[in-house]
């Protein structure tokens, strides 16, 4: 009996190490779990299909002027030609130097423009008319950086012979802050207006899809041109005023209905099918 022992032990080690395999292979089949849902997949289930709302948005500011520009001209008559340009070119030359005097820089002063034509007599009806003289002008545009120091210059020039004086235009060097003021104010009334809209058309206003912006428009305050025929006894007053900055900008928003899912990039197109992702190649 001592003989069958070893093959008796043998044969049960045999039995217990088929055990687990014998009931690993016996274990019913159980379903995979599912394949996890694609980057695609989880947006198509949040994005809600959405209409595109396009407004336009009106900004406006004021802007104190720093400078102004004037035309200041010379005009003289003469028997010829050449006695008009020059006596003009005398009288000019005279401006000239009062407005350097008056710290003028001379990169703020430029010719505008000369000329010159022959001056008729129409006054017999039926005649021909007749050659009177000649008629000389010169103009050059000043640009005054002392608003509140123009009307004294202006006073200046007409005594150096400056006889006619054409229509002052106010501005402002550096319009950024008005500008930039204007934009803002013009985005918010264009946020306002979608608003708005969408409340009134039954649905929600959706995040912004695009934003533009036209060029700022200033409305500068020119006055209107005279002659002078003689130096004032007084300062010319001027008053500058302000200036006017417009601006609009076109602002174009997702429309979604009123009980939709909030939408994380609403600029993404609306997903049709869910589970579009490419499954991963073996």
């Amino acid at each position: 009996m001592s003989q069958f022992r070893p093959l008796i032990a043998a044969t049960a080690l045999m039995v217990l190490a088929a055990g687990p395999l014998a009931a690993q292979t016996a274990q019913p089949d159980v379903p995979a779990p599912p394949a996890p849902m694609g980057h695609h997949s989880m947006k198509a289930m949040k994005h809600a299909p959405f209409a595109k709302l396009t407004v336009t948005g009106t900004g406006h500011a004021t802007a104190q002027p720093d400078m102004a520009t004037v035309s200041v001209g010379v005009s003289t008559r003469a028997a010829t030609a050449a006695e008009a340009m020059s006596q003009n070119a005398e009288q000019q030359k005279k401006v000239i130097e009062t407005l350097k005097a008056e710290g003028i820089e001379a990169r703020d002063i430029q010719t505008a423009g000369l000329n010159l034509s022959p001056t008729m007599d129409y006054s017999d009806q039926g005649k021909p008319p007749k050659l009177t003289g000649y008629t000389a002008q010169n103009t050059v545009s000043v640009r005054v950086r002392d608003v509140a120091g123009l009307g004294p210059v202006l006073d200046k020039l007409v005594t150096s012979g400056a006889n006619e004086i054409g229509g002052i235009v106010f501005s402002r060097e550096d319009m950024t802050e008005a500008e930039d003021k204007a934009r803002t104010e013009a985005v918010a009334d264009a946020r306002r207006r979608a608003e708005v809209m969408a409340e009134a058309a039954g649905m929600r206003l959706g995040g912004l899809l695009s934003l533009s912006d036209a060029a700022v428009s200033s409305g500068p305050r020119p006055m209107m041109a005279m002659r002078v025929q003689e130096s004032a006894a007084a300062d010319t007053p001027i008053e500058a005023g302000e200036l006017g900055i417009s601006t609009n900008v076109t602002a174009v928003f997702a429309m979604l209905p009123a009980d939709a899912p909030e939408v994380d990039e609403p600029g993404d197109a609306p997903a049709t099918e869910a589970g579009t992702e490419d499954a991963p190649a073996n």
